[in-house]
């Protein structure tokens, strides 16, 4: 028989002086340690680039007479030792995320993700989730947190992009062999590989474990592709977010259901456990299983499985939550049901599908935790309003979704230039002080020479670096040189003085990337000036189903082949995290404009503010919370949209801002040659930023704010046999029962006008249908109006000693608690009454109301039960 043709590999072997680099390589710490990368790159520069940073493809393929050369080499030598001390010296660091504020010892957060970004070589993510993921296992391994991750592993990832001529995005999958990724088998105290298995129908799957290292913790990744299982469940872990309903809701089971039986398999006993997002919310049917199994009632184990659970949610739309036919979910859980102890109808309801609708991985997420968070105020709020009717007595401001802003980590996004002045300037231990808002003013003691000069390396490094991408993309359409030369006459690394706006992400219908076009000659007219060019760099994927997306990117690709425009518009394909982190380091303006409020957060204008990058968005997400009218710019946004009204106004707001502002601030220079307005703007949103919206503050605030309580919570509830969690579940079956006959009345007021310094004093009745007055909480609900132009950023004054005050819509809110006084009226009432101080003037509007009270909710409106007079 002969053989057509025959692939080969020869691995060079490492010299013993060099022989740790394979732990530099499979440790993913490279993804943020610059100085480890760097080793690698000094080896062979060119095979560095081909390989796309991936060291274990590197160690696979470098030269043996490269490797024998550095290990003779005492200076390759001793920054090797240097970079191996380096790590051993983090990975050998005590635990930090403990204390009076932290987790306790012996808790372990459990974080569950589809995907997860750490580095471009290793594209296990599809885009904002995943890199948000990564930066927070990442953060997690710094904080020296008791954490692991769990995720698939997929074999083909997320598509790489190709744009032919005409704009046409062309998806390609490659096939990723192991020995490529930085994952190594999880085995058990004997050494053998771990396998555990979920429950398809008619059959079980087996699924292998596998342990990807992130510094001090590690994700544990889960794989179908095994040669027992069927085909269609070896698919399963195929390819990331692909296949139809029947597919999705199988890499869904196998990240809960196995996610969890992953976790046993290795001996770990989580004390709280993070949804990031709704695709491993079948986790919580697993744990409410184990519970069942081991003798609470099914509503017990779902109040002890809840208190563990944190739920993160990042879709600000309804349409965005992931959701399944009645009868698919049923055919897949029909064996689970005897396991949960309770009827389909029983089990439908988790997923607001009892009355034949989908099964909502959303509800279920929040059936099954006690702890929600949208990822920035702006977007807390939009979830409140979208989930509301799972409290549904309960105004939507009230619920129990909060919000933790996303940040960004630090390290990973911020250039080098940057970290090598910020240690000169601040010294070495400027990471510790990531969160410390007071430090990071001292940005603007940084000489202006030099910050420019920072700025002016790192946008010359970006320009070569999207020169060598379009030269790339030319040399494979067959594009002439001369075409190339007329591409990038504005992208010259020598003379970086040209503004620069990009604008990279995802290319969906809201985010608006072909807002900029609308008045084309407007634009001409902004860019074209030769005194004051202006060049706007494009880069992102569509979704391969998403057609409007995909028209976006045919529309811009046109605009930028355009005689007007060419050069001065660029799109860059084949967008991944290595180039963002180029990109929002080395542009000059960051620019965001979609349809508010469907940013949920966004974190690209965070690692371009980090670099100096200035931000140019929509209030929406979190720069919504950013701006503070010195430190960007906010392009208004309309609130109608007819016959495309609100993109026209939108638009002519960009314009506006770019004419007006943008373009003469960057061109605008002092005697010297310095753009010391350009400076100042950018060393405030620096300051402004980086201490507000890092990863640091957003772990801290997970840990301190979710993550502890949930801990403290679960053990309170699981103490005893779960004797706390069958007190509870029975006590709110005992509340819903009496529930409808609740109503509450206000009774009477002593005076209703009051001098400064006057006592309130009022009374309600309640009719509590067979509930005590300690089951119930009677509050009087204060609100007045702040007229116009009153924003958020007002200082609150509390209404009185035992309420707070709160924002919404334009009126300030506080709630104050009566007391019961023990006396009933004749038709059995109970009387509560309000003996109180008010600090507000003006007039106010009244309302009192009753909710269910015990010690044991983790939010005082979790039961969505609420009587109002």
């Amino acid at each position: 028989m002969s053989v057509q043709s025959l692939s080969i590999e020869v691995n060079p072997v490492l010299p013993p002086a060099l022989s740790r680099l394979v732990d530099l390589a499979t440790n993913l710490r490279f993804a943020w340690h610059h100085p480890t990368r760097r080793l690698f790159e000094a080896l062979d520069p060119e095979l560095w680039i081909c390989v796309g940073g991936n060291p274990l493809l590197f160690l696979r393929s470098v030269a043996q007479e490269r490797l024998e050369r550095a290990a003779e080499d005492p200076a390759f030598v001793e920054e090797y030792q240097r970079v191996l001390a380096g790590l051993d010296a983090y990975l050998s660091e005590a635990i930090v995320a403990t204390g009076p504020n932290q987790l306790a010892s012996g808790d372990l957060v459990a974080y569950f993700c589809a995907e997860y970004g750490f580095h471009e070589s290793f594209p296990n993510y599809s885009g904002g989730l995943g890199i948000l993921a990564g930066d927070h296992c990442k953060t997690a391994s710094d904080l020296g947190l008791s954490f692991v991750g769990v995720g698939l592993l997929y074999r083909q990832g997320y598509f790489t992009q190709h744009v032919d001529a005409y704009g046409n995005q062309l998806e390609n999958y490659r096939e990723f062999d192991h020995e490529d990724l930085p994952v190594e088998p999880a085995r058990d105290s004997q050494g053998r590989d771990l396998y555990t298995t979920v429950r398809m129908p008619g059959r079980d799957v087996r699924v292998r474990l596998w342990k990807v290292r992130a510094g001090r913790v590690f994700v544990v990744m889960l794989d179908t592709n095994l040669p027992e299982n069927a085909e269609a469940d070896r698919e399963i872990t195929h390819k990331l977010y692909g296949g139809n309903q029947e597919h999705r809701i199988r890499q869904e089971i196998v990240l809960g259901i196995g996610g969890v039986k992953a976790l046993r398999a290795l001996g770990l006993k989580p004390t709280t456990w993070h949804l990031n997002e709704g695709h491993a919310a079948f986790s919580g049917l697993e744990l409410v299983a184990e519970y069942v199994a081991g003798g609470l009632s099914f509503d017990a184990a779902c109040e002890a499985v809840a208190a563990q659970t944190v739920f993160t949610t990042h879709t600000p739309v309804v349409a965005g939550h992931d959701a399944f036919d009645r009868e698919l979910t049923l055919a897949y859980f029909a064996e689970l049901l005897p396991r949960l102890g309770v009827g389909v109808d029983e089990f439908l309801a988790l997923g607001g599908a009892e009355a034949g609708g989908r099964f909502n991985m959303t509800q279920l997420a929040i059936r099954l935790s006690r702890r929600q968070n949208g990822v920035s105020r702006t977007h807390g709020r939009v979830s409140q309003e979208i989930c509301g009717h799972l409290w549904p007595e309960v105004p939507a401001r009230d619920n129990p979704i909060g919000y933790v802003t996303n940040g960004v980590h630090v390290p990973t996004f911020l250039f080098q230039r940057w970290k090598d002045v910020f240690e000169m300037h601040f010294g070495h231990n400027w990471q510790s002080r990531l969160g410390d808002a007071a430090y990071w003013k001292r940005i603007h003691e940084i000489p202006d020479p030099l910050f420019n000069d920072v700025l002016r390396s790192v946008k010359s490094n970006m320009m070569r670096f999207v020169r060598a991408r379009l030269k790339r993309g030319c040399s494979r359409e067959k594009v002439s040189d001369a075409h190339f030369h007329r591409l990038t006459r504005y992208l010259d690394p020598d003379n970086p003085d040209v503004l620069i706006i990009g604008f990279a992400r995802r290319f969906a219908t809201y985010k608006r990337a072909t807002l900029l076009f609308r008045d084309r000659g407007w634009l001409k007219a902004l860019v074209s000036d030769p005194a004051r060019p202006v060049v706007f760099i494009f880069a992102g994927k569509a979704h391969p189903a998403d057609e409007p997306g995909k028209q976006m990117i045919r529309e811009l690709v046109a605009t930028a082949a355009s005689p007007e425009f060419l050069g001065r518009v660029l799109f860059l394909e084949d967008y991944d995290v290595g180039l963002a982190r180029t990109l929002v380091a080395g542009v000059d303006v960051w620019l965001n404009n979609p349809i508010p409020p469907l940013e949920a957060s966004g974190t690209s204008g965070m690692k371009a503010a980090i670099n100096g990058t200035i931000n140019l968005s929509v209030l929406d997400g979190w720069w919504a919370e950013a701006f503070d009218g010195e430190n960007g710019w906010a392009i208004p946004s309309s609130a109608g949209d007819q016959d495309g009204r609100r993109d026209d106004e939108d638009a002519r707001s960009l314009y506006e801002l770019l004419q007006d502002e943008v373009i003469p601030l960057y061109y605008q220079r002092d005697e010297h040659g310095l753009p010391t307005a350009w400076i100042a703007k950018a060393k405030h949103s620096m300051a402004t930023i980086i201490p507000a919206f890092n990863t640091r503050r957003m772990l801290d605030n997970y840990i301190q704010g979710l993550y502890r309580p949930a801990s403290e919570h679960g053990r309170r509830l699981t103490a005893d046999n779960g004797r706390a969690a069958r007190e509870l579940a029975e006590w709110k079956r005992r509340v819903r029962g009496c529930w409808a006959g609740v109503t509450v009345q206000l009774m009477d007021v002593e005076r209703r006008r009051l001098i400064y310094g006057d006592r309130l004093r009022l009374r309600g009745a309640v009719a509590l249908n067979g509930l005590s007055p300690q089951d119930v909480r009677v509050e009087l609900v204060v609100s007045r109006e702040l007229g116009e132009g009153t924003g958020e950023a007002q200082r609150l004054t509390s209404f009185g000693r035992n309420g707070g005050a709160k924002l919404h819509d334009g009126r300030e809110v506080a709630v104050v608690s009566l007391e019961p006084t023990g006396e009933c009226d004749a038709e059995g009432r109970h009387f509560f009454a309000l003996d109180h101080v008010p600090a507000w003037c003006g007039r106010m509007n009244c309302q009192l109301r009753v909710v269910p009270r015990h010690q044991l909710l983790a939010h005082p409106y979790e039961m969505g039960l609420m009587r109002a007079t």
